[in-house]
Formats: C-alpha cells, structure tokens, sequence
C-alpha cells in the first residue's frame, strides 16, 4: 500500500515557519495543515501571529480559526483530525503540509495520543477546590503521588493539565504517562518532519520585533474586544504569552514599557521551551535559516530531503 507523505515544519517561534511553508505549497501544490494550539482560537489574530489572508497567498490553510476561545480542544483531537484531513489533502493530489510549534500538537499527529475519558465534573470541581484553597503546589504534591512520571514533565504556570493528568488517574486507576505509552496512532502516515533553527541573536531579534508589531497592530485592543464578546480572562486560550502580560497592562499591574519588555522575554524562553522538545525527537532533520537566507534555498533544501526520503523527482 502506497502510503502518502506528510511534510512537517516544525521549530521555535518567529523562526520564519509560515512563509516557508507558503513557499513549499507553491512549489508543491501543497497545502498548510496549522499545528498551532492558539491559532485555531477565533478572534485570536495578532497575538498568535495568525497569518492573515495576504500572507497565506491563496494557499489553503487549515485548523485556523475552527473555534470559539471558550470551545474545548486537545492535542489528541487535533491528531484525529488533522489525520483526517491531510489524507483528504492527498486525495486531491495535492501535499499536506503540518506546519507549528505546537509539540504535542505535532506528536499526536506523527505518533497518535491519548485522547482520555470524558470530564467527571464532580471530580474536576474536587481539584478546582483543591487549586482555589491550597494553591498549585498541592495539586502538584497529588499527582506527583501517583504518577511521578507525569508530574516531572509538566512545568509550573499548568494547573489545567495537572487536574487533567489526576482526572485521568482517578477516572481510569491508570496514570496518564501509562496511557501515552499505550497510544496507537490513527491511520498510517508517512512524515518528514523539518526542524527550521536559527541562530540564537537572531532569533531573539525576530522575537523582539515581533513583539513591537504586535503592539503596534493593535494587540491591546484585540485583548478589550475579547474581553468585551464576553470571553473571560482565565481561558485557558488567553494563558498565553502576549495575552496575559497585556491582561496584567488592563488590571494596572504594568505599564506598556514593561509589558513588551515582558512578552519579549517571555516568549524567548518559550521559544527555548520549543527547542528543548523538539530536539527530543531525533526523526526532526534541522536546516538553517540564516538572517540573510533566501526561502526560495530553504525550500530546495527541504524538496532534497523529500527525494531522499522517498523518491520525488
């Protein structure tokens, strides 16, 4: 059975992932598969550098805007999904393309992932209760109690997942690092996943500039607007870099100097956070985007490494 590739773009944010991706759909008559945890949120645009109509270039981009910021979504529906949909791109003969920063996102998609049961509200309102009286740490002393394992890869600043890995345990009488081991993926797939790295004061400088646009396009007011539809701050969509330190703008606890001072570096360290993860896997082969490199050499890069791994002329 001929089994369809799937071209990933994988890598750190601001690393340039979006116009490569746009470069190889053209080339390729490919289309973008967005892997991206937040850009599938509605009315989240400038915050999550959502590429707007013009930059995707008629290029057909899926999993953008497919939510409201309240509607629930993990990664293990994404991988169903985002499977369901790249082999309805290669019917078409046309190539799917994943492109994100997402990892688990990512990895549900390459390998499959624990989707898990449904909630057990009278349980979760327990760990609420527990998160509201005694704080994170205790909800971190509890999983550590009876799933170390999963408990030594979450980082602090995660209750919802925390409450999520115990729902899991308690729900299940299994720990959720078990399941995942346990994970089958959905359908076959083929993927070359690229890593696009670039050199770490560059990088930063994108970040830096990024963060200046965004402000400069109006991401205070996108943050009033959801605000205003109704949406309330504590959304696990609005915990988020960007999101959050213009929250703490809008509640007084910062001015605007240090609120962009704070996404910069706030996102510099989520971008260290997607490298770690991402160099985990050694299937991702990595090219280099230098500060000068033409995407159109990028792009001949990646159509060499295609050939390679299976045959395209």
């Amino acid at each position: 059975m001929h089994v369809p590739l799937v071209l990933a773009i994988v890598g750190p944010t601001a690393a340039g992932k979006t116009p490569l991706a746009v470069q190889l759909a053209q080339l390729l008559s490919g289309e973008v598969l967005s892997a991206d945890s937040r850009q599938i949120y509605r009315y989240l645009d400038i915050g999550t550098a959502k590429p707007t109509p013009s930059e995707r270039q008629g290029i057909p981009h899926h999993f953008l805007d497919i939510l409201d910021p309240n509607a629930p979504y993990n990664a293990g529906q994404f991988g169903i999904e985002a499977r369901d949909c790249a082999a309805e791109v290669a019917v078409k003969g046309n190539l799917p393309i994943l492109v994100g920063g997402s990892g688990l996102y990512v990895r549900s998609f390459v390998d499959g992932l624990f989707t898990g049961p449904g909630k057990d509200m009278d349980l979760r309102s327990r760990l609420q209760e527990l998160l509201d009286e005694e704080g994170e740490a205790a909800l971190y002393a509890e999983l550590r109690k009876v799933d170390p394992v999963a408990a030594a890869k979450l980082e602090s600043g995660k209750p919802r997942r925390a409450m999520r890995a115990l729902e899991v345990f308690y729900t299940t009488g299994k720990p959720i690092s078990e399941h995942h081991k346990e994970q089958i993926p959905q359908g076959v797939v083929k993927v070359l996943q690229i890593g696009l790295q670039i050199e770490r004061e560059e990088l930063h400088r994108r970040i830096d500039d990024r963060a200046a646009h965004m402000i400069e396009r109006g991401l205070v007011d996108e943050v009033r607007s959801l605000l205003a539809r109704g949406y309330d701050r504590s959304l696990n969509a609005l915990n988020t870099v960007g999101y959050k330190e213009v929250l703490d703008l809008l509640d007084g606890k910062s001015g605007e100097k240090e609120m962009l001072e704070s996404i910069r570096r706030n996102t510099r360290r989520f971008a260290k956070r997607q490298m770690t993860w991402f160099r985990a896997d050694k299937r991702i082969h990595w090219i280099t985007a230098g500060k000068q490199t033409a995407l159109k050499k990028l792009a001949g890069e990646i159509v060499e490494h295609m050939k390679q791994e299976e045959g395209v002329h």
